[in-house]
């Protein structure tokens, strides 16, 4: 059975909750543009893929379009939207057991670097995690496995095989797999059940509680 010594984790839907705050400002950023949402949940799609893909992707924006409404999504998103979030339960008492176990522990996040750092700072997760990578506030890095490639570079992480990737998308899963590295692949995110399976994770977990299965229990791999 396979044992991972570096753990490498999505931010978005795999540590914390960001719905309210995700949703929120998509929708002041589409207000600007005359477009109305009776239901924020139908912007729930929005939280994982990079921003400007997913305004391209679902409201037919073109990409200069695209990159002038990330910028409005940020004016609410900076001061309020990171905020209203929540972590998930259980995720401190599980990357404690990990640093407990002496696990290098890692986020490769979609979000700019600059957000992700400031969330998990406000809710006291920032030092668990040896190193902390995100996209880049200029877009030129956000495809997960850019940041992968970032994160591995910045991070000295040479050893792949003893790496996994933690995530709650199909693009984190395609991420790791695209280095030749493993994935648990998380349900309780937003990633539905049917996007992961395609994917073909690892492992699949349906709370933080059987990640720390995964991880520290080394359970057989998904056939």
């Amino acid at each position: 059975m396979k044992q991972y010594d570096v753990i490498l984790f999505d931010l978005d839907g795999t540590l914390t909750d960001p719905a309210e705050g995700i949703t929120k400002s998509v929708e002041y950023a589409l207000n600007q543009y005359g477009i109305s949402v009776e239901n924020r949940e139908a912007l729930l799609p929005f939280i994982g893929p990079p921003l400007i893909d997913s305004f391209m992707e679902f409201y037919e924006f073109s990409k200069e379009q695209a990159v002038e409404a990330v910028e409005v999504y940020r004016e609410y998103f900076r001061v309020k939207g990171m905020f209203e979030n929540e972590v998930y339960p259980y995720v401190p008492e599980l990357l404690q057991a990990l640093k407990n176990q002496g696990k290098t522990l890692l986020v490769a996040s979609s979000k700019p670097e600059e957000f992700v750092k400031t969330i998990l700072k406000h809710f006291g997760l920032l030092d668990y995690f040896d190193f902390v990578g995100g996209a880049a506030m200029d877009e030129t890095r956000t495809k997960k496995e850019d940041v992968l490639r970032y994160v591995f570079a910045e991070a000295n992480v040479t050893d792949l095989q003893k790496a996994i990737m933690v995530g709650d998308r199909k693009f984190d899963v395609e991420g790791a797999h695209a280095f030749g590295m493993d994935a648990i692949a998380v349900t309780y995110g937003y990633g539905s059940r049917e996007e992961l399976t395609a994917a073909r994770p690892e492992y699949l977990a349906d709370s933080p509680e059987e990640v720390e299965t995964v991880l520290l229990s080394f359970p057989e791999k998904r056939k």
